[in-house]
């Protein structure tokens, strides 16, 4: 990225008085000691950063220099971040002058700068930076991982010998790992975040070590189980620590960027298809590599603390966490029941579309596997980062409901498409499927949650990750058993799509909305007597 300047300095006919109470007056500036004038940088990522402007007497005026401070210090990604923050911290710097020109000299009122595509719009303490940007590593680790098996599926089926049905089999069982995951995530109430968060790095790479030197079908299989088990675990409770220690109005994006992560992990898996080519053990090589990202979890444990809300939580006797029972009490039944034929529908046909897309692509379309890999590429990299942004940002703006009832209809009916027609239709509903997808997955699992307190979160996520893996196991059984009927995969996986239009039409309205709410306006942490309707109304 180009280098931005910072802006000229100007100069005022006014005092250095003048200028300073005009700052403070206008820009909520605070004058420092040694007598420059700090704004906060909208947007700014980290509440560290700022617009200094330094005020010096020139010739019965005053001159007035705008710089960006601070140092911003994200652990893992922060090669991302620092692009754009020198972009918010420039326009801040303009518009503080603009500002202070409008005030002193009655120039024209500058408009706000525009937040920078990419950052909050709330600042992030230095803690709340560091358990994202760790927990998003942690994210991305295991989501190279745990993508392998479904971009490798095909020459993982050569090489062990099994039909498409088979196949399609230990796809499905690879779900199961949800039973153990259960259990560790349900922990995550009892244990904390951080510890259940850490498992699940390691465990994925035991998994991947076992995966890469595995005989057979049946112990890749199970080496599979355990890989899914403790992704899931990652998945979900890093998904919940972000949101729990997140600042009002930065939860969506909180999501989105854990998601980000997830996929820059993903994209590792892509680029690894081309080892397929090389023989055939070269699948592998990826499952080595993702043994190695064991050495990644030291670095998260360092930077990785407990959440906030769940430390507060441990502490208070009077509440009993992860309660089975508070899911059945009307005011988190319901949502509990609507989540959960949600997460159903949609992984009938999420789970087949996602991991039998490669072998739709190389059995019906001829596709090579360098050239799947171009494809997921050039149609999954670009799409889903706009689609995880724009999806956050619009969760925030719009709401959670709106987005996700939108992107997900788009998404089913485009990915639908996909499967039955070929040709330039491949590449274009591919792109759009994946943007909107990633969109409503933002808007969808923050509400998962969102909508429920902090004492019995792991164990609410964990039984929707259970539900959602039976309907995982569904879409690929049917997808499996009806490819031959209907005269092939493509027609199988796009009737399973008729779940996810469904869930869009009829089941997502029927979710609360959460935004501009606190979380603890939506899903207070109370005595255990005072769960209820009769609570709420009071």
């Amino acid at each position: 990225m180009p280098r931005v300047p910072h802006p000229a300095p100007a100069r005022f006919d006014a005092s250095t008085e003048e200028v300073r109470a005009a700052a403070v007056a206008r820009l909520g500036a605070v004058v420092t000691d040694d007598g420059s004038l700090r704004v906060p940088i909208e947007g700014a990522p980290s509440d560290s950063l700022a617009t200094v402007m330094t005020v010096a007497a020139d010739s019965g005026g005053t001159v007035v220099t705008a710089r960006r401070s601070g140092v911003i210090s994200i652990p893992f990604f922060g090669w991302f971040f620092k692009p754009m923050t020198r972009i918010a911290g420039n326009r801040s710097a303009k518009y503080a002058l603009a500002e202070l020109r409008h005030a002193l000299e009655g120039g024209p009122q500058p408009k706000a700068p525009a937040g920078v595509i990419g950052l909050p719009s709330v600042p992030f303490s230095h803690e709340q930076t560091l358990l994202l940007a760790s927990a998003s590593a942690a994210v991305a680790v295991v989501s190279f991982a745990s993508a392998l098996f479904g971009q490798l599926a095909d020459p993982i089926g050569e090489t062990f010998g099994v039909s498409d049905a088979k196949l399609s089999v230990a796809l499905a069982l690879t779900r199961a790992g949800a039973i153990v995951a259960i259990f560790a995530t349900a922990l995550a109430d009892r244990r904390g975040r951080r510890r259940a968060i850490l498992l699940g790095v390691v465990g994925s790479a035991v998994a991947c070590g076992i995966s890469a030197v595995a005989p057979t079908i049946e112990i890749f299989t199970v080496a599979q189980m355990l890989q899914r088990a403790c992704v899931n675990t990652t998945l979900i409770v890093a998904g919940i620590a972000v949101i729990e220690e997140a600042p009002e109005g930065a939860r969506a994006y909180s999501a989105s960027m854990l998601a980000l992560a997830g996929g820059f992990g993903f994209s590792f898996a892509v680029v690894a298809l081309p080892f397929a080519d090389i023989g055939d053990y070269g699948w592998r090589i990826p499952y080595v590599a993702g043994a190695l990202t064991v050495f990644f979890a030291a670095r998260i444990a360092r930077n990785l603390a407990e959440t906030t809300r769940y430390t507060q939580i441990a502490v208070r006797t009077e509440i009993s966490r992860g309660r089975l029972k508070e899911l059945l009490d009307p005011r988190y039944g319901r949502r509990f029941a609507l989540l959960a034929i949600i997460g159903f529908l949609a992984n009938v046909f999420n789970a087949p579309s996602s991991q039998l897309m490669n072998k739709y692509l190389s059995d019906v379309r001829d596709f090579s596997n360098s050239g799947i890999a171009l494809f997921r590429t050039v149609t999954t990299a670009l799409p889903g980062l706009i689609g995880l942004v724009m999806g956050g940002r619009l969760a925030e703006q719009r709401g959670r409901k709106p987005v996700a009832i939108v992107a997900l209809l788009i998404a089913t009916t485009t990915q639908m498409i996909f499967f039955l027609y070929g040709g330039s239709l491949l590449w274009i509903t591919s792109a759009v499927s994946v943007l909107t997808s990633a969109a409503a997955g933002i808007a969808l699992g923050t509400l998962d949650a969102e909508l429920f307190p902090t004492e019995l979160r792991g164990t609410s996520n964990a039984l929707l990750l259970i539900v959602s893996v039976l309907g995982a196991v569904a879409g690929l059984v049917i997808a499996g058993t009806l490819s031959d009927p209907l005269g092939g995969i493509g027609r199988s996986i796009a009737l399973c799509g008729i779940a996810g239009v469904v869930a869009a039409i009829f089941f997502v309205p029927r979710l609360p909305e959460t935004n501009e709410q606190t979380l603890d306006e939506v899903s207070p942490s109370e005595r255990p007597d005072e769960y209820g309707p009769e609570r709420a109304e009071t």
